[in-house]
């Protein structure tokens, strides 16, 4: 994987994110939350289709690699989601 194959991967990852953060309405962190937020949620929202046997329904090959748009933002949608449930229960 080449340097620009990576910030391509890495633009990708944050608008999955950050359009997982506007689902839910929350926005905490800014562009590096975003990325770890769409990173993770590829990675929880593949699991979760794996598991429900559902397909992959749009990707974007990177370097030879396959990122899940659709499934990177329910993820990420859903763990922004628990996350937000998690801080709100907190007394602050």
């Amino acid at each position: 994987m080449t340097i620009l194959e990576l910030l391509v991967l890495l633009i990708i990852a944050g608008v999955c994110g950050s359009v997982a953060q506007a689902l839910v309405g929350v926005s905490r962190g800014g562009c590096l939350v975003s990325i770890a937020l769409g990173f993770i949620g590829a990675l929880l929202g593949t699991w979760l289709a794996r598991t429900a046997g559902l397909p992959e329904l749009f990707t974007i090959d990177v370097g030879g690699q396959p990122f899940p748009i659709i499934w990177s933002i329910i993820g990420a949608a859903l763990f922004a989601a628990v996350l937000s449930l998690i801080a709100r229960g907190r007394p602050g």
